[in-house]
């Protein structure tokens, strides 16, 4: 194994690397075509308009969206917020229902926790054992008021992905609408709304090698879902995103989508391998090893891996050579273990015993064997004696 360079990144779930050919592609715009994409009376305005144009071509494409579905955001949080709310108040007194998921995302259960708080009725959904949510329970969970379903097409923490499509089935033939945050999903594992139903995404640019601060709402136009904006400014975004954008994001989110797009075989056939590997490995010299969540029905550039009897901030103490988490970066300031890893059933020793590992475009084979083997060797340092 030749030398590697450390600390070795394998929190892909947290953020990615930019791309370097995402920030080539934004560099003109923090410099000299510096434009507000909002000014239509000088060429300032207009080249920055047409790279946001293309851009939003760009991101629908992954999708397949129509360029005029893709609100520019912030993120996803920012898109999760304006779907499920935006939803639930343009529907007012008419629906008063709405669906989800234990394991979604903390801005999506923060959302609704909000939504219920205004007085509509909630309904929280649980997983199985393997991290999937039951269709069936989800099909009667649907009353006449209920206005949206919101499910997470791949766990943050866990990986596994719902079965989009055919919640997607349900919700069409009960007439309700259907969100998904797509954030770890977008551009790895295949999208479309069409086939699968779905009347809202939520997508975020640097959870594919793009930039920090920048996302996407998917709103379908045919037929057209009514959301009530969640910001009050100049009208942008089709009036349901105010404020300027920021052409650079913008372009880098669209070129790192292009480039996700044009990659997404070669490199899940990639990351898989790897992945594979790196498991195998770890299972061969530490039997009790624990996978979190279905390996079937899995993006398996997520391995959430339980290692019984230690604890995982120990473990982590003694892997600063690796950069790797206990659980999802948005949750990092609250104690206690996973919310996730507890609605799978695990216990709170074992919940405590985990890490995410998480594998991306830039991860080596040479990384992985170096990373197995260093946390082949801290978990037979922390193992109690005669275990």
């Amino acid at each position: 194994m030749s030398k590697v360079k450390t600390p070795i990144y394998l929190d892909y779930q947290a953020t990615t690397p930019l791309d370097p050919r995402a920030l080539k592609a934004m560099q003109p715009y923090l410099k000299d075509r510096f434009g507000n994409p909002h000014s239509v009376d000088h060429r300032f305005g207009w080249e920055a308009e047409a790279a946001v144009s293309v851009a939003r071509e760009q991101v629908a494409a992954v999708i397949g969206a129509r360029p005029e579905e893709i609100i520019f955001t912030s993120g996803a949080t920012e898109s999760n917020n304006l779907a499920l709310k935006g939803v639930m108040q343009a529907y007012g007194s008419k629906r008063r229902h709405l669906v989800s998921v234990v394991s979604e995302h903390k801005c999506v259960l923060e959302s609704a926790q909000a939504i219920a708080r205004w007085g509509f009725e909630l309904t929280i959904l649980p997983i199985q054992p393997d991290g999937l949510v039951d269709p069936e329970r989800l099909a009667d969970a649907l009353r006449e008021d209920t206005a949206l379903v919101s499910v997470m097409a791949v766990n943050n923490e866990i990986g596994v992905m719902q079965p989009l499509a055919e919640i997607g089935r349900i919700t069409r033939q009960r007439g309700v609408l259907f969100h998904s945050d797509a954030a770890q999903a977008f551009g790895k594992v295949p999208l479309d709304v069409e086939a699968m139903n779905i009347d809202l995404m939520s997508l975020s640019g640097h959870k594919i090698y793009g930039p920090k601060g920048v996302g996407a709402l998917y709103v379908r136009q045919r037929p057209p879902v009514r959301l009530v904006p969640q910001m009050d400014g100049g009208g942008q975004e089709a009036g349901l995103r105010s404020g300027t954008l920021s052409p650079a994001l913008v372009v880098g989110f669209g070129t790192a989508a292009r480039i996700a797009m044009e990659s997404q075989d070669a490199e899940t056939r990639q990351i898989s391998q790897l992945s594979r590997v790196f498991r195998q490995t770890l299972q061969a010299a530490i039997p009790d090893l624990g996978i979190n969540g279905s390996l079937e029905q899995r993006y398996l550039g997520n391995l959430n891996l339980t290692f019984p009897g230690i604890n995982g901030d120990l473990l982590l103490a003694e892997l600063r050579d690796l950069s790797m988490s206990s659980g999802a970066a948005c949750a990092s300031a609250s104690e206690g273990p996973s919310y996730v890893l507890e609605a799978l059933g695990l216990s709170e020793e074992l919940a405590q015993s985990s890490l995410r590992i998480g594998i991306g475009r830039f991860t080596t084979a040479d990384e992985l064997e170096y990373a197995a083997g260093r946390i082949i060797e801290v978990v037979a340092k922390l193992r109690p004696a005669g275990t």
